[in-house]
C-alpha cells in the first residue's frame, strides 16, 4: 500500500550529492515564495475573518491554506521535474509537506471546535508523534513490514475477525472523519453567527448546535463502521439509552430540551437584561444544557434550561432595551411643592444617560409622617452599564439643589405622650 520512499539508500545519497539537488532546492524554495504570497493574498481579501479561522489561523503560516497550497505546488514541480533529472530531496519533502499539512489541520481544527484544555493540547500531540512516526517508517521503507507484523496479531470479536492492523488503520479513518466533521461543523458555525445579533443570534446559535450535533451523530457511525464495528448491535444498546434517559437522565434530557426550545421560541436572546430567581444580569451564553447569565457586578450564575422554562423570568429588554428607573426624595410640609417637582425634573435631564423621550416624570407619592415623599422616574436605554451608579448621581445633585434653595429634607420627627400622674402628698414634717 505504501511503497517506500527510498529504496536504495547508496543512490539517494548519490542522487543527493549532485547538482541536481540544488535544482530540487531551489524549486522548493519558489514553491514557498509562491504559496506564501498567494496564502497574504487570500488573508488581505478576506482581512476581517481570518483571526479565528482554521484556513488562515492568527499568522500567515499558522492555519491550514501555506501547506496544502506548498504541497500543492510541490506536487506540480516534481510532476515537471521527473523524468529530467534524478530524484532525491523531493522524496523527502514530499512526505515531510504532508505530516505537516495533517498536524496542521488536525490542530486547527481541534482549536476551533473546543477550548484550550489540556485534554486538547494531548490530542495535538498525539496527532504530531503519528504524522511523524508514520513519516519516518514511509521514508526508510519499514512501514509495510509493521504493517504486515501487525496483520498478524488477530482475534476474533464476534464473527469478525480482527487485527491490530485493522483497528489502527480504523482508528485513524475514524480520526479523520471525525476532524472532517468538526471542520465542517465550525466552518457553518462560523458562517452562521457572522454578523447576527438578538433573536437572529439566538436562532442561529440553535442551528449551529443542531447541525453540530447530527454532523458528529453521523461522523462517530461512521467512526464505529470503518473501525469494524457492527452497528446493529447498538440497537440493544439504544433502548438501554432510552429507558435511561427516561428515569435516570430525565433532568438532562429537559434541560437539553429546553435549551432548543428557548433558542428556536427567542423569548430569551443573547445579550437580554433579565432576572431569574432575584438574580438579574445579562444573558452572555445560552448552551444546550444551561443558560450563563452575568450580573453586572461581575458574578455569573449557571441556570439549567428547564428552570427558565418552569418558572418565571422577567426579561427586561424583550420587548425594548429601555429600563425605568427611580428615586424618591422627602420634603418637609413648608416646601413649595412646584419648585420641588421643578429641581427633581432638572436634576434628572442633567445626565446624558436619562432619555429625553419618554421624559423623566415627578409625582407626589405619599403624605408620610415627616413630610411629603416625591418620586421621580426615568428611562435609560444601556442597563449595561449599571443603575446604582447613574441613582447615586441623580441623588447628589438632587441634595445639592436642594440646599442650595435652602428646601429641608426633614429628619424623622416623633412625638412623645407622658401621662399625668397626679401628685402623692409626703409625711408632714
Amino acid at each position: 500500500m505504501f511503497e517506500p520512499r527510498i529504496a536504495d539508500l547508496d543512490a539517494w545519497v548519490a542522487a543527493l550529492t549532485q547538482r541536481a539537488a540544488l535544482m530540487e532546492l531551489g524549486a522548493l524554495a519558489l514553491c514557498s515564495v509562491v504559496a506564501w504570497w498567494l496564502a497574504a493574498l487570500f488573508r488581505r481579501a478576506r482581512a476581517p475573518s481570518v483571526t479565528t479561522s482554521i484556513m488562515f489561523g492568527r499568522r500567515l503560516v499558522d492555519g491550514v491554506l501555506f501547506p496544502f497550497l506548498l504541497l500543492s505546488l510541490a506536487y506540480a514541480a516534481r510532476a515537471l521535474m521527473v523524468g529530467r533529472v534524478p530524484l532525491a530531496v523531493f522524496k523527502i519533502a514530499l512526505p515531510v509537506l504532508i505530516s505537516l499539512l495533517v498536524i496542521r489541520l488536525g490542530v486547527k481544527v481541534l482549536q476551533a471546535a473546543f477550548s484550550d484544555t489540556p485534554l486538547v493540547r494531548m490530542l495535538e500531540r498525539s496527532i504530531s508523534w503519528v504524522a511523524w512516526v508514520a513519516v519516518v517508517l514511509w521514508v526508510s521503507g519499514l512501514l509495510p513490514l509493521v504493517l504486515e507484523e501487525l496483520d498478524q496479531i488477530t482475534w476474533k470479536m464476534g464473527g469478525a475477525r480482527m487485527s491490530v492492523r485493522t483497528l489502527l488503520e480504523g482508528s485513524l479513518i475514524a480520526g479523520a472523519v471525525l476532524i472532517v466533521t468538526l471542520w465542517i461543523s465550525a466552518a457553518i458555525e462560523t458562517r452562521l453567527l457572522r454578523s447576527a445579533t438578538g433573536g437572529e443570534l439566538s436562532l442561529r446559535k440553535a442551528a449551529s448546535n443542531a447541525t453540530r450535533a447530527l454532523l458528529m451523530f453521523f461522523g462517530l457511525m461512521l467512526a464505529l463502521s470503518a473501525v469494524g464495528i457492527d452497528l446493529t448491535a447498538f440497537s440493544v444498546l439504544g433502548g438501554a439509552i432510552g429507558v435511561g434517559v427516561g428515569f435516570g437522565l430525565q433532568k438532562l434530557a429537559a434541560n437539553y430540551v429546553s435549551g432548543f426550545v428557548i433558542l428556536a421560541e427567542r423569548s430569551m436572546r443573547i445579550g437580554d437584561n433579565v432576572r431569574v430567581d432575584n438574580f438579574e444580569g445579562i444573558v452572555m451564553q445560552i448552551n444546550a444544557r444551561y443558560t450563563l447569565i452575568r450580573s453586572l457586578g461581575g458574578r455569573e450564575s449557571i441556570v439549567p434550561n428547564e428552570l427558565l422554562i418552569s418558572t418565571r423570568v422577567e426579561n427586561l429588554s424583550l420587548a425594548d432595551s429601555r429600563v425605568w428607573l427611580h428615586t424618591a426624595v422627602a420634603v418637609s410640609y413648608d416646601s413649595d411643592v412646584d419648585q420641588v417637582m421643578q429641581l427633581l425634573h432638572q436634576a434628572a435631564l442633567k445626565q446624558e444617560r436619562v432619555l429625553r423621550e419618554p421624559a423623566p416624570s415627578v409625582n407626589l407619592s405619599a403624605f408620610g409622617a415627616d413630610g411629603l415623599e416625591f418620586k421621580l422616574g426615568f428611562w435609560i436605554a444601556d442597563p449595561e452599564n449599571g443603575s446604582d451608579n447613574l441613582k447615586s448621581l441623580i441623588n447628589l445633585d438632587i441634595l445639592r439643589s436642594l440646599r442650595e434653595n435652602r428646601i429641608e429634607i426633614p429628619y424623622p420627627q416623633r412625638v412623645v405622650h407622658l401621662p399625668v400622674v397626679a401628685a402623692i402628698p409626703g409625711p408632714s414634717l
